[in-house]
Order: C-alpha cells, then structure tokens, then sequence
C-alpha cells in the first residue's frame, strides 16, 4: 500500500527532528544572540548580549586574513576567527579559518570534536586525508586522501582525525577552511599524548603504541608547539 501524504509529512518532520538533536551547535532562537563575554553566568555557548546594545562590531574582525602568517617549526599557522573573536557568531554554529603552510610544512593530524570541516585551497598544493573510527572490519580506520590543487574543496568529518600537507619543497600554500561550530575546539594528536600536563605514563604510553619506555620518554621530552592562533 503506497504511503500517505501525513505518514511522508511525519517522517520527514521526525528526520528533521533528529538532525537538529544531533547537530554540533544548537540552532538559535532569535535573529541573534552576541555573545555577552562580560556575563559572569557560565551556560553552554556565551549569555546573549542586550540586543538593544549591540551594533555592527559585534559582528564585524578586521582579521587580514588576506595577509600571509609566519608558520610554526611544524611549518603552519592556523588563524582561527571563532566566537572569542567575533560575539555575534554566538549560537550561529560557524567559523573560519585560514591556515597557511610552508614548504614542506604540515597541519599535523588533529581532530575537531565539536565540527565538520571543509577546506578550499587558495595558493599552491595540498595532500590530505581523514581516517575513519574504529568501526566494525573492513571500514576499520579506512583513510581517506586526495591531492588538492588551488580552488579544490575537499570535507573533513566531524571528530575524525585529518591531516593537510605541502609537499611542495619550494612554494608555500594557503587554505581558508570553514567549520560548523562557533567553537569547533582542535585537539592536535601528538600534542595531546605527548606533550600533556602532567604527562601521561609512560607505562601506558609504551603499552599503547607497542614500543620501548624510552622511546616515550623521548617523544615526551620534545617541546609540542601549538600551530593554532
């Protein structure tokens, strides 16, 4: 028997349902909602700012994101404009970012865990990938890579580890990427598991990575910068 039109009606209002509860940001309910940085109420997200006080700064960064950055000793340097930088992006679930590369340099494998990423190339070459969760065999940590050239758009799943190379010896590359959370947060790996504070036991550490304590101890004596501005 063919479905009917309010049976169709109730499914598609049930998926609609469901996409917003599983969305990475709440959607607003209001035009706006400027973030309040001054409140002292800690909720999730920022307290909205009296509309009748926010004017056209609050939504506005003279960023320079057309300007090139100095990178880091991994060879990036990811600007960020998020709710911290611009109030009226409170509750809207999007930022921006634009990441410049040196030579050779790298955006080293990270992950969003509160946002979808997708990355346009602007200048020069980038190899990049994702790799899947620990899924059921064989999409176990299936990795994903692509070349990219100026103008190709490439997406980034949300909570996935991804990485975006130059392999490029001699010119460096820019990208601007867009997420879908005010605050879509990084979590850099080896950053995260060896350069913690304080730092994670070695004794897991060797367990985990099936390697000798030592070479650990090496890996958390290196100094893990931070490549995110």
């Amino acid at each position: 028997m063919a479905s009917s039109p309010s049976f169709l009606l109730l499914v598609a209002l049930l998926a609609l349902v469901s996409w917003q509860a599983v969305a990475s940001d709440p959607g607003p309910l209001q035009d706006f909602c400027v973030a309040d940085m001054q409140s002292p109420v800690r909720v999730n997200g920022f307290i909205c700012k009296n509309p009748m006080e926010v004017n056209a700064d609050d939504f506005f960064k003279a960023a320079a994101l057309d300007k090139p950055r100095v990178t880091n000793k991994v060879g990036s340097n990811v600007t960020l404009i998020n709710v911290m930088q611009i109030a009226g992006l409170n509750t809207l679930g999007i930022s921006i970012a634009r990441i410049d590369y040196a030579p050779l340099g790298q955006n080293p494998p990270h992950t969003h865990p509160r946002a979808t990423e997708i990355l346009t190339v602007l200048e020069g070459t980038l190899y990049v990938g994702f790799v899947t969760s620990n899924l059921p065999a064989p999409a176990r940590n299936k990795f994903f890579s692509k070349v990219l050239n100026k103008g190709d758009v490439f997406v980034f799943p949300v909570g996935l580890i991804h990485f975006q190379f130059n392999p490029n010896p001699h010119q460096p590359a820019v990208a601007i990427a867009a997420l879908s959370s005010q605050n879509p947060g990084a979590i850099t790996i080896a950053n995260a598991v060896f350069g913690s504070d304080p730092p994670i036991s070695d004794d897991v550490l060797a367990k985990a990575f099936q390697v000798e304590k030592n070479t650990i101890d090496w890996l958390q004596a290196q100094f893990w910068e931070n490549n995110h501005n």
